[in-house]
C-alpha cells in the first residue's frame, strides 16, 4: 500500500505545524525545509484549511497554522481526507472496474479488509502522539533550510 505525494506531503505540513505551534509559519519556510515546491504545497494547505485543520493568516507576517489541538488531529482522518477514495485495486472502484476476473477471484475481500486494518491502526494515533519528536525534527528541518539557504 503506498500513499501519494499529497497525503504525504499534508501529513508533513502537519507534523511541521504540531512543532512550531508558538507561531505562524510562513508557506515558503516549510516548503525549504522538506525541499518541496510551493506550488505543491499551496494545494495541499488548500484542502488543509477547506478541512478545518489549518488555518491561513494573510499580510506581512501571514502564513499557516494549526487550527486545533494536535490531540485533536486524528492521522487516519487525515489520510482519508486526502486519500477519498484508497483504491488498492481496480476493482475497488465500480465506475472504472475492467478487471475480467472479479467475480471469481476473491482477493477484493481480502485487500478491503487489509484497507480497513490499515485504517484502524490510524486510528490510534493524533499528531499529538509525534509532538515529542518536535526537538529532533527540528534540528532536521533546520538543517534544511540552512542548506536552501547557501
Amino acid at each position: 500500500m503506498q500513499l501519494t505525494l499529497f497525503s504525504d506531503y499534508s501529513l508533513r505540513v502537519l507534523l511541521y505545524l504540531t512543532a512550531h505551534r508558538e507561531r505562524v509559519v510562513p508557506l515558503p519556510e516549510i516548503s525549504r525545509a522538506y525541499g518541496v515546491s510551493q506550488n505543491h504545497l499551496i494545494k495541499v494547505m488548500q484542502l488543509l484549511v477547506a478541512e478545518g485543520l489549518i488555518e491561513s493568516v494573510r499580510g506581512r507576517n501571514g502564513g499557516v497554522r494549526l487550527s486545533r489541538e494536535p490531540s485533536e488531529i486524528n492521522v487516519a482522518a487525515v489520510v482519508r481526507a486526502t486519500e477519498p477514495h484508497l483504491d488498492l485495486v481496480e476493482c475497488f472502484n465500480p465506475e472504472t472496474n475492467r478487471c475480467p476476473i472479479e467475480a471469481a477471484c476473491g482477493l477484493k475481500g481480502a485487500l478491503l479488509k487489509a484497507r480497513a486494518a490499515f485504517l484502524s491502526e490510524l486510528e490510534r494515533y493524533t499528531l499529538a502522539d509525534f509532538a515529542p519528536r518536535a526537538p529532533a525534527l527540528i534540528q532536521l528541518w533546520r538543517v534544511n533550510l540552512q542548506e536552501s539557504c547557501a
